[in-house]
């Protein structure tokens, strides 16, 4: 890792750590008075971090696949129990695109939950910025990989691919998009793919979805702009799904409203650029949450996104 590397990830770590819940700079007053309405039974909470998040036993995934020679390229596979096809859901994590931050195991919680409601979860992980290759190409290329390979896992396990989403948190919110929006992408890109595996909807979970937006007004909490520069060097056009709308997918936008890494009106203002483009979206904000809390199962906002999920899913089984 080089040593401008390694500074963002100490920024990183450090602000999801130790970073006190704020809104974005652009952030309107009105918007900052509802989020401590004395009505929210969480208002004024102190968000978790990722190692509060971490401290708790994990349960285990049932296998673990690669889909690449790299040591990053592997996906884990929560199955339910029963004989399937299980509805499913693929699943990026997050930590800013930076080796330095934890991987799938942030995931962990919300896969064993999903899996506990009668869905399979294809848990991925990626280069990232401080591993060899990761960013552009290398980090899109991996999320694209290990999405294909789903259709191949779906021959050894019982997965019902007529069932798909995508799901991710953070930067992962913005590799689950873009996943679903590949389709779009040209043959002059080095990310074009012929015939991606398309989702019935996405759901991202303080996604990043508006690179260059979060680059210039992003709160600096996951080493912006230097590490979205480190990510894409300008490139947004096959990077970004703000530059690749329409995408042709349903999208549910999923904000904390005390989110001080991905606060609200980034997904807000993604959400309102979709729907001008003519995708179906829906932005939701969750009250009392912050950044990790929408991978909290003991949250009160991780339930209203499962029920998100199930409801895109709508698998018999999970109800």
């Amino acid at each position: 890792m080089t040593l401008r590397l390694a500074a963002l990830a100490a920024l990183a770590l450090t602000a999801c750590q130790d970073a006190p819940p704020a809104p974005a700079p652009s952030e309107p007053a009105p918007a900052q008075a509802e989020t401590a309405a004395p009505e929210d039974p969480h208002a004024g909470e102190r968000p978790i971090s990722w190692d509060q998040l971490l401290d708790r036993p994990r349960e285990e995934a049932d296998a673990k696949i690669a889909y690449g020679e790299g040591e990053q390229q592997f996906g884990e596979l929560w199955l339910p129990e029963g004989e399937g096809p299980f509805p499913t859901v693929m699943m990026v994590h997050g930590g800013c695109w930076l080796a330095e931050i934890p991987g799938t195991i942030l995931m962990d919680y919300v896969a064993a939950d999903l899996r506990d409601h009668g869905v399979a979860v294809w848990n991925i992980e990626y280069r990232r910025l401080g591993h060899e290759g990761g960013g552009f190409p290398g980090t899109f290329l991996d999320t694209a990989a290990a999405v294909d390979a789903l259709r191949g896992v779906a021959e050894d396990y019982p997965l019902d691919l007529d069932r798909l989403v995508f799901a991710g948190h953070s930067a992962g919110g913005h590799l689950a998009l873009w996943a679903a929006a590949r389709g779009g992408i040209g043959d002059d890109s080095p990310l074009h793919a012929e015939d991606p595996l398309v989702p019935d909807a996405v759901v991202t979970l303080a996604g990043i979805n508006d690179l260059n937006a979060y680059r210039e007004d992003g709160p600096g909490r996951c080493g912006e702009p230097e590490t979205v520069d480190e990510l894409v060097g300008g490139r947004y056009g096959d990077t970004s799904p703000a530059e690749m709308l329409p995408i042709g997918v349903e999208q549910v936008i999923v904000s904390g409203a005390l989110d001080p890494i991905v606060p609200s009106p980034f997904g807000d203002g993604y959400g309102a650029a979709a729907d001008g483009a003519g995708d179906p979206v829906t932005s939701e904000v969750m009250g009392g949450a912050g950044h990790f809390e929408l991978i909290d199962p003991l949250s009160p906002a991780w339930a209203d996104i499962r029920a998100i999920i199930l409801e895109e899913l709508d698998p018999d089984e999970a109800r």
